[in-house]
């Protein structure tokens, strides 16, 4: 399908334009006679014209435009004014020219939520659904409000994950950059020293170990930083290959400290998700295929698929999430109970709270643990390499001392 610029006149004269998706002109026409519009001008857009939004637009500015947009819904505005006021106030001048095509596109026939749909960059999977629901359903002010309440949580559980991930990796960074320093300038700086003072056989033992990692860091740096670059690479293709990305996403959920916090965060998302569809009137399987969509988790997401296959050929879900051991036993069992009582979208909420707290618990214990860990770590290489550096300095102003 194309895209059309149309301008008509309606019979009380009124001029109108707008952009509507069609086969070939006739069909425009056709749209328009329907709509008691007298077309004008029909003209075929060139594909430049397409508003295409790669990025530019935050979380906050969505949620913002959601509530807004949910309010004056309620208040009764029709839905092409809402779009209008919200594109003139928006300042961010991406999103402005996104709801500004939404707009052209709803005057030009099409629903809201195939409007969202050509801009999947800023409004997902997930959005487009709950809006196509809330459409059907006519309460899109209801759904709108929840699709806020979704997001703000969805935003917070990524900023817990970063904060974990952020600290120890920053802390590994500034070790290796501490241990650069030391090994590439201040050791070598000792050792020209400690040559005026005697032969290196002299020297400690430890000291003698440092220089001699010093000059085989110097003396390889090239190499070393050829097998850095070489490994980071590797690592980077392995992961975009679907086998290479499933097998670091199983490695993520085993691991000894991080695992466990993965594994609440798949929950989270998972019953949150599920949930807010569930409860806005989209079909399981339709919300199950969103859900594994948006899991973040090749692993989760092979589960979430097996679970609707199952689910398809007739089965609860509780079988297939106890074959698949995704989830711990607790969270499927609850879930199973909300299938039986026919409450599972309050069972999913109900899980999804119960898990982001635990999240927030385990981020911050998680942080108190690694503090003390990487302290110790780079104290100690620190502590190394200043005892190794000042023992032959003690050693020497003993010896002068005596003397």
């Amino acid at each position: 399908m194309a895209e059309f610029a149309w301008e008509a006149r309606a019979r009380t004269g009124e001029v109108r334009k707008g952009v509507m998706e069609a086969d070939n002109e006739a069909t425009v026409h056709n749209r328009l006679r329907q709509q008691q519009l007298n077309p004008v001008k029909v003209k075929k857009k060139p594909k430049e014209f397409n508003i295409s939004i790669g990025s530019g637009v935050e979380p906050k500015e969505l949620v913002q435009f959601t509530r807004q947009f949910a309010t004056m819904i309620d208040a009764g505005l029709p839905l092409v004014q809402c779009l209008d006021i919200l594109s003139s106030q928006t300042e961010n001048k991406i999103f402005a020219a996104a709801l500004k095509d939404i707009k052209n596109t709803v005057e030009g026939g099409s629903t809201f939520s195939d409007a969202l749909r050509k801009h999947p960059k800023i409004f997902d999977e997930l959005y487009v659904n709950l809006v196509q629901a809330g459409e059907l359903g006519g309460i899109l002010d209801t759904i709108l409000n929840r699709l806020a309440v979704y997001i703000e949580k969805r935003v917070k559980l990524v900023r817990q994950v970063k904060g974990a991930l952020t600290y120890p990796i920053a802390v590994m960074v500034i070790a290796a950059g501490v241990m650069t320093v030391l090994m590439v300038y201040v050791i070598p700086a000792f050792e020209n020293m400690f040559k005026d003072f005697g032969s290196k056989e002299g020297l400690p033992k430890i000291t003698q170990i440092v220089i001699a990692l010093s000059k085989a860091f110097v003396g390889n740096l090239h190499w070393i930083f050829l097998t850095t670059v070489a490994t980071i690479g590797t690592i980077t293709y392995i992961y975009k290959t679907p086998g290479g990305k499933r097998f670091f996403h199983r490695v993520l959920l085993s691991l000894p400290i991080f695992g466990p916090l993965f594994q609440k965060i798949a929950v989270a998302r998972f019953t949150r998700t599920l949930g807010t569809l569930l409860s806005s009137g989209v079909p399981i399987m339709d919300a199950l295929e969103v859900v594994a969509k948006t899991a973040g988790n090749v692993i989760v997401e092979e589960g979430i698929m097996h679970v609707r296959a199952k689910i398809a050929e007739g089965k609860n879900m509780v079988e297939p999430l106890m074959e698949k051991k995704i989830f711990p036993s607790m969270v499927v069992q609850m879930l199973g109970v909300g299938e039986q009582t026919g409450a599972l979208d309050t069972m999913l909420g109900k899980i999804a709270d119960f898990y982001e707290e635990e999240v927030d618990v385990a981020v911050a214990a998680l942080t108190s643990l690694l503090e003390p860990i990487m302290m110790v770590i780079i104290g100690g290489m620190v502590g190394t390499v200043l005892v190794a550096m000042y023992l032959p300095i003690f050693s020497i102003a003993g010896n002068i001392k005596a003397d």
